[in-house]
């Protein structure tokens, strides 16, 4: 069975929101390079496997039951403490285009019940996001 690293895991993550609606757009692709690159989760990844990583989970993604399987993966790589961090991710990838999709918004449910977040922490770990969005 394949496995991969808490750093894939993440990744793995941010692709599997932004390729829900069918398209990567630039804000969402640079954003997670921005991520990858800025965040002290990912300070001992080597970001030029980025590309890399995002390719394999979009492998994965192309398989029959891809969706389910990708998320195996993030599961059982991600030690729990890294679970909310996951799931904020989640959903700075699906803000980061000012909208999000029904299909984004299906596919973040879906994370936060493979993760196991409760509802509550869920929630607040949403409206931090959103504050972070927000615009005058």
């Amino acid at each position: 069975m394949k496995t991969v690293s808490h750093h894939s895991a993440l990744i793995y993550v941010m692709v599997i929101v932004s390729a829900a609606d069918g398209v990567m757009s630039p804000n969402e692709l640079r954003t997670i390079g921005d991520l990858v690159k800025t965040l002290p989760v990912f300070r001992d990844f080597d970001t030029t496997r980025l590309v890399a990583v995002s390719q394999e989970c979009g492998e994965v993604l192309q398989e029959a039951d891809g969706l389910a399987a990708a998320l195996g993966l993030v599961k059982d790589a991600l030690p729990e403490h890294l679970c909310e961090t996951a799931y904020w991710l989640a959903l700075e990838i699906a803000l980061s285009d000012n909208r999000v999709a029904l299909e984004e918004i299906r596919v973040i449910e879906t994370i936060r019940r493979t993760l196991g977040i409760e509802r509550l922490i869920a929630a607040a770990i949403e409206r931090g996001a959103r504050a972070r969005h927000q615009i005058a």
